[in-house]
Formats: structure tokens, sequence, C-alpha cells
């Protein structure tokens, strides 16, 4: 069985299990036909929310600018290099052949250090917008899923970070005049108090709430909230045992577990996130989900990403305690 299919230039690409897909255009519409993404130009967005992991970019570039330096000066000093390594092969041979090796090796290094500075800036850049300006985006296409905003009265974001998922439902409730609210999850309270920070600039700071916890031990009562809602953060759970090992694995699940047990019954759960997209699927259909579905793939971070919806059934017929110690990527 397939998860889901969808046409990349013309040709069937099937996963695991069969599902609805949604195919999402740049910008989602309502049901009044108007778009739920704002115009927003970036640099005002980057204003406001920052970078959660500038370090990692900083790395890019720093590697990136060392690549290009090394390139141009291979290029200027091609023949001094040649010559050099030249000598250095005729230490080890007496072949007539060591200038074409030399040169051949010279120009070899040079391609390969120019063409890893510019893998490392689309790295940097791809990496950069992924954080900004297609996060904003993806918050926007998220809370698109939720038909009727005016009738939620408590909806939960898990891994929040800075806000821009968190404040994008908090901006949904204020449009629809609801008297609900938003909680903010996060693993670090400083991160929570920039959230605060940042709802209070967006001027949704009365429709939102932080707490700091863990999400494999969610401090919310069974069947507590009419959403709730995720982005590229699930993956990040389990980490320390190592992304692709079974106590990984057993972790995101306990997780995953963790956001339907929370959920009312007949409440919307959104999770957008990258790698292992798949088996929260299996999960889902494990715990016998409803209207499950996954959106087309988007580059993230330099990898394939999608957004998972569903619904929990009115009357649960499962234990979402329960955890395969078992599991496998």
């Amino acid at each position: 069985m397939t998860l889901f299919n969808f046409q990349v230039e013309a040709k069937p690409r099937p996963l695991l299990m069969s599902l609805t897909v949604k195919p999402h255009l740049h910008h989602y519409k309502n049901k009044m036909g108007k778009p739920t993404s704002t115009n927003r130009d970036w640099t005002q967005i980057y204003a406001i929310y920052g970078m959660d992991q500038w370090q990692t970019l900083l790395f890019l570039l720093c590697h990136a600018i060392f690549f290009s330096i090394l390139s141009i000066l291979l290029l200027f000093y091609f023949d001094p290099v040649c010559k050099l390594l030249e000598t250095g092969l005729l230490l080890f041979t007496t072949s007539t052949s060591s200038t074409g090796a030399a040169r051949f090796a010279a120009g070899f290094t040079g391609s390969v250090t120019a063409l890893s500075a510019i893998c490392l800036f689309f790295a940097a850049g791809d990496f950069f917008y992924s954080s900004v300006a297609l996060h904003h985006d993806m918050a926007q296409r998220m809370v698109s899923y939720v038909n009727d905003w005016s009738s939620v009265k408590l909806a939960l974001d898990i891994g929040c970070g800075r806000g821009i998922l968190l404040n994008a439902v908090a901006t949904q409730l204020k449009k629809t005049g609801s008297s609900g609210r938003v909680v903010g999850l996060d693993r670090s309270k400083r991160t929570t108090l920039s959230t605060l920070r940042t709802a209070n600039m967006e001027g949704v700071g009365e429709y939102v709430t932080c707490r700091e916890g863990d999400v494999r031990s969610l401090p919310f009562a069974d069947n507590y909230f009419d959403v709730v809602v995720s982005a590229v953060f699930v993956h990040t759970v389990g980490k320390e045992y190592g992304h692709r090992t079974v106590e990984a694995a057993a972790e995101r699940m306990r997780a995953l577990g963790e956001l339907v047990r929370v959920l009312k019954p007949g409440g919307i759960g959104v999770v957008w996130d990258i790698v292992h997209v798949p088996e929260y699927v299996r999960r889902l259909q494990e715990l016998k989900m409803e209207d499950i579905t996954v959106s087309e793939r988007v580059t993230a971070f330099m990898v394939s990403s999608h957004i998972v919806t569903f619904r929990k059934p009115n009357q649960p017929v499962w234990r979402v305690n329960e955890v395969r110690l078992d599991w496998r990527c």
C-alpha cells in the first residue's frame, strides 16, 4: 500500500500508505475565496522574529566564504600550485607525466572547492529562507486547515519557538472575533519570554499564553484543546539518542501520543515537519485518527517536508499512552 501519491514531472511517486493528498498553492483560500496569507515583506518578519538557529547559518556562511577564497587563490596562483604539486610528485615517481598529473590535481581541487562554495552558499540561503520567510508562509497554510476559528476556544502550539505559527493562530482568533486563546509550549523559559514579546509586537498578546514544558509529558489534561499545531519541531524530540535510532523514534511516537491525548474529540491536529512524516502517519493510523491528509512536498532546510492533518474521532477506541518501543524509522 502507498502513503500518498502525487505527481512530479507527470510521474506518480508512491510511498507507504493510501491517504488523501491535498494539493496546495502558494496561498490558501478560505471559504470566502480570499487568501489567508498576508502580503508582508520577509525583512519585516525577520525584524520581529529573528532566527532560532543563527549559529547554523553562520557556520554555513563561514565555510562558504572559506572555500570561495580558497578557489580564488587556486585560480590566481594556478601555475605555482601546479609546479609545487609537480615537485611533490617527482619525489615519489620518475614518470614523465608528472606535469599533466599536477595540472589535473590542481584543476580538480579548484573545481571541488568552487562547487563546495556554491553549495554552501545555497545551503545557507535555503536555511535562512526556511527559517523566516518559508516558516511564515507555512504557518499561514497550516491555519487554513481549520475551517472555523471562531468556534475554537483553546489551541496549542507545540514547540512554539519565537512564535511565528503561534501568532498566526492568534491572528486568526482575533480576526474571527473569537474569545479563544492559544497556548505556546517550548522547552526553554527564555524562549517563551521572547515569544510573548513577538506576540505583543504582532498585536495579539491578549490571545497568547506561553508555558515551559516537555512535549513527551504535556502539562495538560486529556481532551483539553480544540486545535493542536506544531511546526518543524517533533523531529527534534529524542535527538539525544540520534535521529535514526529506535529510542529516538519511540520518543517521537510518545510525543505524538501526547499531542493526540490533549486534543478534544472532534479536534483538529496540524503538524508540519521534515524527514519522519511517514512514521507520524503510521502512528496516527494506529491511534485510529480520522481524515488523515498529507500535503505535497515542500523543500525546507534542504530536505522534503509535509503538512499532516488529522481529526480525533468523537468516540476514541485506542490507548493513547501506548508507545511502540520496537518502532523503526
